[in-house]
């Protein structure tokens, strides 16, 4: 996987461009990111980076994951020992949700902190989240049939999906029938979502589009697979060289000096 974050969708807005047009926007808290482990091919038979986000007290999380952190520096021995004492604890920080990102472009070491700067205005990521539950659904709502009629004398199939096997040979219900059944609550990826703004400031992207889940989901933000950070930067340079060159010649055809009209005769 090419460069990527941990983050957490806090909502949705809009924002206006240099044009005043207005670009709908889901704000996304893209850091910090600690980076606690680095894989290598010839000690762990591939190459990643482990990443870690959101803050988390350290009697909310487990021994092997207080085991882990100790392992690369992010807490003590004696504090985690002492993490399952009573009384109030901080908070720590980047060590909620850690996932692994295979490939990553970056050169990286343990302990460093990413965020939103590892994007630009106007490149393109995918984002991976887990969409909203919907519990047990009809096929009205889940697959967008049409129902049955709602009159001449139609009772009790107004949305139900009618017919389901076969009157003969074999007599059964086909694998991969549309049904009612449990919907929503499944990792769906968007990809090419622009990022219209990088706050590093307040570590927030601001992405064009919907993104997977509810507000205070965890998401994964990546560079786009099919239109990676070099082609984006790419085609950005282009457009401007094009727009620079149309401005410069508009001016110089208003700067050349108009034609004599012909003499009458």
């Amino acid at each position: 996987m090419p460069l990527g974050l941990i983050g957490k969708k806090l909502g949705q807005t809009r924002v206006y461009d240099a044009n005043g047009v207005a670009q709908p926007v889901t704000i996304v808290l893209a850091g910090p990111n600690r980076v606690l482990q680095i894989k290598r091919t010839d000690t762990d038979g591939y190459n990643a980076v482990q990443l870690a986000f959101g803050p988390q007290k350290p009697q909310r999380l487990t021994r092997a994951a207080l085991g882990h952190l100790v392992k690369f520096g992010v807490l003590d021995q004696a504090a985690a020992d002492k993490a399952r004492d009573k009384g109030d604890k901080l908070a720590l920080a980047a060590v909620a949700r850690i996932r692994e990102f295979r490939d990553f472009s970056k050169d990286v070491k343990t302990g460093d902190l990413l965020g939103p700067a590892l994007f630009a205005a106007g490149d393109f990521v995918d984002a991976i989240g887990v969409t909203k539950g919907r519990g047990f659904e009809g096929v009205v709502a889940r697959h967008g049939f049409r129902g049955g009629d709602s009159t001449h004398g139609a009772k009790g199939w107004h949305r139900r999906s009618g017919a389901i096997g076969q009157r003969l040979f074999p007599g059964t219900v086909m694998r991969g029938m549309k049904m009612p059944g449990h919907m929503g609550q499944v990792r769906r990826t968007v990809q090419n979502l622009e990022i219209i703004q990088v706050r590093e400031a307040e570590q927030l992207l601001l992405i064009r589009g919907a993104i997977p889940g509810a507000n205070g989901d965890y998401v994964i933000i990546r560079e786009a697979k099919k239109l990676p950070q070099a082609l984006a930067r790419r085609r950005r340079e282009d457009a401007g060289q094009k727009a620079a060159a149309a401005k410069d010649k508009k001016g110089a055809a208003k700067a050349a000096p108009a034609k004599a009209a012909p003499a009458k005769k």
